[in-house]
């Protein structure tokens, strides 16, 4: 997980709402922390997984061409 922490960070410069929130304070600590994304339960896991194989769910994913050509030109540049 990563984390920002801007001390003395200028009160205008955040959002209205928070600024109001804040009250009068001339500067702030301000803590930023990225959010892990929430695991699928089983249930659901077994449910997109079968609909991706029917075909049901977009293939976010590439055609087996496409990622190969891109797999190869990453090995490429890692040779060159």
């Amino acid at each position: 997980m990563n984390k920002i922490v801007l001390e003395h960070y200028p009160l205008e410069k955040l959002p209205e709402d928070i600024q109001k929130a804040v009250g009068s304070a001339g500067s702030v600590t301000l803590t930023i922390e990225t959010e892990r994304p929430v695991p699928l339960d089983r249930d659901k896991l077994v449910a997109e997984l079968r609909a991706l194989k029917l075909g049901m769910l977009p293939d976010k994913g590439l055609s087996l061409e496409e990622a190969t050509r891109q797999v190869r030109q990453v090995r490429d540049e890692w040779e060159d």
